[in-house]
């Protein structure tokens, strides 16, 4: 796009001075025509700064400290959800909470086994493999440490290392971008199957526990 632009303003600006050429009196046979290095220059002057700003997002040591913080939710909310209601589902053609959980254990073996080793897993049959609550949550972090490990192996180099059967601009970066944005929503699924079950997420318990104190606190004062 930037390069569209560039092409579409020098065009106008050359169209521009052609036309003024064209209407001033012709001029000696020996004077010359136009001015490339002016024109070059206005070019030049219209392209931006190269921006040399440092990135606000480091991705590697901000996606693992995101990454563990869900896998830290997602352990206490399963550990949160009484055994009897791994099978509940809001409707026939969604995932239960067993399936749900696994299937976030199971992406992240999907998504980081596209630039790096990953565990013989049939991902056919995983997500339904078991329904046991204590072997739910050991899947869970297990496939945090496989992340952990793996993205903690990557240098700031790996990250921008092309990955074209992912598109023509993708590289691993975006993998772990879009494990994160991944991540994120099945958090949010989450949370509604727990709260349709009157089952508050154990962070919010312990923040309105916390906020409980602090106004008593303030109170007696």
């Amino acid at each position: 796009m930037k390069k569209l632009s560039i092409s579409l303003l020098a065009s106008s600006l050359l169209f521009a001075a052609g036309s003024a050429h064209a209407a001033k009196p012709a001029k000696a046979s020996g004077s010359p025509s136009a001015k490339p290095a002016a024109q070059s220059a206005a070019v030049q002057s219209a392209q931006p700064a190269k921006d040399t700003t440092p990135p606000s997002y480091d991705m590697k040591p901000q996606s693992l400290l995101d990454l563990e913080a869900l896998n830290k939710k997602f352990v206490s909310l399963a550990e949160a959800v009484p055994a009897e209601k791994f099978n509940w589902h809001p409707s026939d053609d969604t995932r239960t909470f067993a399936q749900l959980f696994l299937h976030v254990s199971g992406e992240r073996y999907g998504f980081l086994g596209l630039i790096a080793p990953k565990p013989e897993i049939d991902f056919k049959t995983y997500e339904k493999s078991t329904t046991d609550k204590a072997q739910i949550i050991a899947e869970l972090n297990k496939s945090w440490e496989y992340t952990r490990d793996t993205i903690t192996k990557m240098t700031n180099a790996d990250f921008n290392v092309a990955q074209p059967k992912l598109g023509p601009d993708a590289n691993k970066g975006d993998v772990i971008y879009l494990l994160v944005a991944d991540a994120h929503e099945h958090m949010g699924q989450a949370i509604a199957y727990a709260r349709a079950n009157g089952i508050v997420p154990p962070w919010t318990v312990a923040a309105a526990a916390q906020a409980a104190k602090q106004k008593d606190q303030t109170q007696k004062q």
